[in-house]
């Protein structure tokens, strides 16, 4: 059984840096193609960022230059460090494969820009 556990969030003010942490047991990291995900309030989940097995990255166009996905395969997880945070970025952050399976899904971690 998958599991996916994110840490790392919490209230910064605008301009401030989180990073977040997703831990994976049950799979292996080495052969999957990775994610962050968020979802604010009253809106879809949305992908934020992706990194593949070899590594190569994508990034939604709202956090390019500011968001960095990376991972560490023999510990079974995945970072995504998050620097000049906005209030626009205010959501649960999540991170699953991609693309993603809906029975993998954790509790995400909060994370909320305010001054």
């Amino acid at each position: 059984q998958v599991q996916l556990v994110e840490s790392g969030g919490g209230l910064v003010q605008p301009g401030g840096s989180l990073r977040l942490s997703c831990t994976a047991s049950g799979m292996l990291l080495y052969f999957k193609r990775m994610a962050w995900y968020r979802q604010a309030p009253g809106k879809q989940r949305e992908l934020v960022a992706s990194i593949a097995a070899g590594g190569s990255t994508n990034y939604v166009n709202s956090v390019k230059g500011r968001f960095t996905i990376s991972r560490d395969n023999p510990k079974s997880t995945v970072y995504l460090q998050m620097n000049n945070l906005k209030p626009e970025d205010t959501a649960v952050y999540f991170c699953n494969v991609d693309p993603r399976r809906e029975d993998y899904w954790g509790q995400g971690t909060q994370v909320t820009v305010s001054p």
